[in-house]
């Protein structure tokens, strides 16, 4: 079984997105975040011989993980162009095969076991956290997903999530390495505070 921190070295070697887009939210996730993201969900069986399928997927970095943990198949899905460029590229370069869209999440049908997403955390876009998240607890049984650490986030999830069809099973807080990205970060890395949510869809063991 591969260990946590041999997955990080492996996802240290991907490229970034080089051109996130603002209106959409988009943010690289460091190798070590995403390691423990993926990891965490392989240890609950929710990743080896599973159907995963990653939504707003970026540089493909939770996807490409999930191939390395044993996953049977997995999907990504952006809006971006330039971001599925980048999962080809970070893809053909550890040698797993992912499935791309380029396309809006509401394109995506059909059924798969897990969802891994970093979503839009709704400052850009009022909402559009919650409708990654409703997306996801139609196609998928259980949800790992991020989402701004603040008691008012908690709050308001821990009232929504049951009302789009899913229940916290655990969350668990964590700290986002961020690079400088857009033209108003002045520092070369921030440290940003989420909390990594694992929802269960309902009527769901």
């Amino acid at each position: 079984m591969m260990k946590k921190k041999h997955l990080a070295i492996l996802l240290s070697q991907l490229a970034p997105n080089p051109k996130p887009k603002l209106r959409w939210e988009g943010y690289n996730i460091d190798a070590e975040s995403a390691a423990e993201i993926v990891y965490a969900a392989f240890l609950h069986g929710d990743v080896k011989g599973k159907r995963v399928i990653d939504l707003g997927c970026g540089s493909g970095i939770l996807g490409i993980a999930a191939s390395l943990l044993g996953a049977s198949q997995v999907l990504g899905i952006d809006i971006d162009e330039s971001a599925i460029k980048t999962v080809v590229f970070n893809a053909e370069k550890v040698g797993v095969n992912i499935d791309l869209i380029v396309g809006d999440i509401g394109c995506i049908v059909g059924s798969f076991d897990t969802t891994l997403m970093n979503p839009p955390f709704g400052t850009r876009r009022r909402g559009v956290d919650i409708k990654f998240l409703k997306k996801a607890l139609q196609i998928s049984n259980v949800v790992y997903s991020l989402h701004k650490q603040s008691d008012s986030v908690r709050l308001f999830l821990k009232d929504k999530i049951p009302r789009i069809g899913g229940r916290i099973d655990w969350l668990k807080g964590m700290r986002l390495t961020i690079g400088r990205t857009y033209h108003f970060h002045k520092k070369k890395r921030y440290s940003v505070a989420v909390d990594l949510y694992r929802i269960i869809r309902s009527g769901t063991s």
